[in-house]
């Protein structure tokens, strides 16, 4: 009998995402600065942060597959292997001012984080459909811890110490690690067997791109666009002349947006269902597209950036719940899991170098227009998509 709770091993996931996520902040709020400072002209200072995507989107699919080969366990504690490199080389890059070291630091984090970032999958291994969702939707509220504890550590250890600016911050990473190593060492591994007619591999084969393809689509396309509209409202803040502190407040609210919903989105999903929650995901992203559309003040992309983390926060969580369910306990849904994060990946890192040139092309009323359009067209596909497996599932009774 499956229990109704979610177990131990959930919470200890929950805490290692909120390492992980605390890493990612912590990284964020000092990269821009520090490559501005140690890169040899001012148009190379986001390269450490752009190298650290390009790992994230290399190691994704390798991490899943080193996974399926050789368990959740070894491939966590590969993932703190590099977070302590990367404190290592970011400490010294800072030390020694050398940017070359930087951008060994942030690839070894990009890599870290594309295995730490399986802690939500690794969750529900082992526990019945009922508690998929809730079990991920813990899991990503991680985020909210990062998105007090990271800022909060940056900046008390940024010139502590006597140690050159910022090199403290890299420093942490490395008792990160031990205590991330730490929780995955006590967190029960659930043994992946083959369960009822998903065990077959004909399953993969026959139903992947009726079955797997929405969540997958789902889940990208939203971090995509959410990706695209907090940075080029960023962009656009900027422009109208706000107040460096009040885009900070205004992103940190976007970020609450995001991660806060997590405590309670497993249990809207067992109300609601995970097809309604993803809908009304959609819904909310395009919502935050016509916001801005139909005013321009900095306190309506304020209110927009907040729609806009919540719609991320229903389409990442039920799409990766979603996709969860579709897959069971498959001895192969590690790897489909590496695929939905590559694409995830992929299309986040796109929406993080698009929004500048998108800016200057259509404006920000035509990249608004553009996200309300692609989420309303992602509704109907996915309503689509509901219907077409409702009509293959009559086909196979």
């Amino acid at each position: 009998m499956i229990s109704e709770k979610l177990p131990l091993k959930t919470y200890l996931y929950f805490l290692a995402q909120s390492i992980n996520l605390t890493a990612a902040v912590m990284s964020v709020t000092m990269v821009a600065v520090i490559g501005a400072q140690l890169a040899p002209s001012p148009q190379w200072s986001t390269l450490p942060y752009g190298m650290q995507f390009l790992s994230l989107m290399i190691a994704t699919y390798p991490a899943s597959k080193f996974m399926s080969l050789y368990g959740r366990r070894a491939g966590f504690h590969m993932g703190n292997l590099s977070l302590a490199l990367s404190g290592v080389t970011g400490f010294h890059a800072l030390q020694t001012g050398s940017f070359n070291w930087l951008l060994i630091s942030h690839a070894a984090l990009g890599s870290y984080i594309a295995f730490a970032n399986f802690n939500r999958f690794a969750a529900t291994d082992g526990v019945g459909d009922a508690l998929k969702a809730k079990a991920i939707s813990l899991v990503v509220a991680g985020g909210v811890v990062a998105a007090f504890i990271g800022p909060l550590v940056a900046t008390s250890l940024r010139s502590a110490g006597g140690f050159s600016d910022f090199a403290l911050c890299y420093g942490f990473f490395v008792p990160l690690a031990i205590v991330s190593a730490a929780v995955n060492q006590m967190t029960p591994v659930a043994e992946i067997k083959h369960v009822g007619d998903r065990a077959t591999p004909e399953l993969l084969r026959t139903r992947s791109s009726r079955d797997l393809a929405p969540p997958i689509v789902i889940a990208a396309m939203g971090y995509g666009l959410m990706n695209l509209l907090m940075i080029q409202a960023s962009l656009q803040m900027a422009a109208m002349h706000t107040h460096f502190q009040t885009i900070g407040t205004v992103i940190q609210w976007h970020v609450f947006a995001m991660f806060a919903p997590s405590f309670v989105t497993g249990y809207l999903i067992s109300r609601m269902g995970i097809n309604i929650l993803i809908v009304l995901g959609l819904g909310l992203l395009s919502l935050s597209a016509l916001i801005n559309l139909l005013h321009l003040s900095e306190s309506s992309i304020w209110i927009a950036l907040v729609v806009l983390g919540l719609g991320w926060n229903f389409t990442y969580v039920a799409g990766g719940a979603l996709l969860a369910q579709r897959l069971g306990d498959h001895k192969d849904a590690m790897k489909i899991q590496g695929i939905n994060d590559l694409v995830i990946a992929v299309l986040a890192t796109a929406g993080a170098f698009l929004p500048g040139m998108l800016l200057v092309w259509l404006g920000w009323s035509g990249t608004n227009a553009g996200v309300a359009i692609l989420a309303l067209g992602l509704i109907g596909y996915f309503l689509v998509s509901i219907r077409r497996n409702a009509r293959f599932a009559e086909v196979d009774q």
